[in-house]
């Protein structure tokens, strides 16, 4: 079996080389050579066409950042009439249901199956093979990539048809990015009482409160560490997704609007390139604190 990979970015780059660790026939394509040069040395090939990468595949995998991208590669660019019947196009960015719903129509007149396959864990993640795909498409041809998806994931969840693993996605990112907006005031409330926020974190992580979102973020807040695993300018495009898609089925979320406002501001003020946990800058700057230790 023959994989295309486009998009060789903070997330592309490790899923490939996890694929390759995996045993898996591997090429990529990304705008320059160099971008790919890790996942080249460890034995991907590299084909400069997308549409020859796509006629040579049988699955294609793009991890692109949002749907319009998405939609430049495989309807713009051609890469969609390409693909040959029977072949498989799994698109594991995080993008609005309905452009996946639209590329799969596009692909089933030709022949072609998709799964729409996003998937949580960030960088770290990535890099170790931890990934959750939630998963959008056909459960024949979920069963058929499943061994794919876990060649750089933990898990991999069928969540219905095609559209359904990007709503998952936007489920997962509003949960995200609630809870890390609830970090943010916990810590900083406590810091401002007078209180060590270390040590209200390290009360606090293994009752009810604890969750794999504060025992990521909360050391890096403490820390002062804003280093990407995942950019706030990353999840303001998700948060969009779930906005648009909210409006379009009638769905209320007041919490994803104020912590979507939050990141608004931090993008303006210059940490749109930081991460997510970065919230806390926010009520920092608000309180007058910070809750790095001197």
């Amino acid at each position: 079996m023959k994989i295309g990979f486009i998009g060789m970015g903070i997330m592309g780059k490790p899923m490939a080389i996890n694929l390759l660790n995996k045993g898996y026939d591997v090429t990529v394509n990304t705008r320059t050579q160099e971008k790919a040069a890790a996942v080249i040395e460890k034995g991907a090939g590299y084909c400069t066409d997308q549409k020859q990468l796509a006629e040579q595949v049988d699955v294609l995998l793009t991890m692109l950042p949002n749907g319009p991208d998405v939609e430049k590669v495989m309807l713009e660019n051609g890469v969609a009439e390409h693909m040959k019947p029977g072949a498989v196009f799994i698109d594991m960015s995080s993008i609005n249901p309905v452009t996946s719903q639209k590329l799969a129509a596009v692909l089933e007149a030709r022949g072609v199956d998709m799964l729409d396959a996003p998937v949580s864990g960030g960088e770290p993640k990535a890099i170790d093979g931890t990934l959750s795909f939630m998963v959008g498409g056909k459960q024949e041809v979920f069963d058929k990539c499943k061994d794919i998806l876990l060649a750089m994931g933990a898990s991999a969840v069928r969540c219905g048809e095609i559209g359904a693993g990007n709503t998952t996605k936007l489920a997962n990112q509003i949960v995200v990015a609630a809870n890390i907006q609830a970090v943010s005031e916990a810590l900083t409330m406590a810091k401002k009482a007078g209180v060590d926020p270390h040590l209200v974190f390290e009360a606090i992580r293994g009752g009810l409160a604890g969750s794999t979102v504060m025992n990521a973020k909360a050391p890096m807040m403490l820390a002062g560490n804003d280093q990407p695993g995942f950019r706030i300018d990353l999840h303001i495009k998700d948060l969009n997704n779930a906005i648009n898609c909210a409006h379009e089925v009638g769905a209320y979320i007041p919490m994803t609007t104020s912590v979507m406002e939050i990141m608004q501001w931090l993008h303006e003020t210059g940490n749109g390139g930081c991460d997510h946990s970065a919230i806390v800058k926010f009520y920092e700057q608000l309180d007058n604190i910070s809750l790095k230790q001197n």
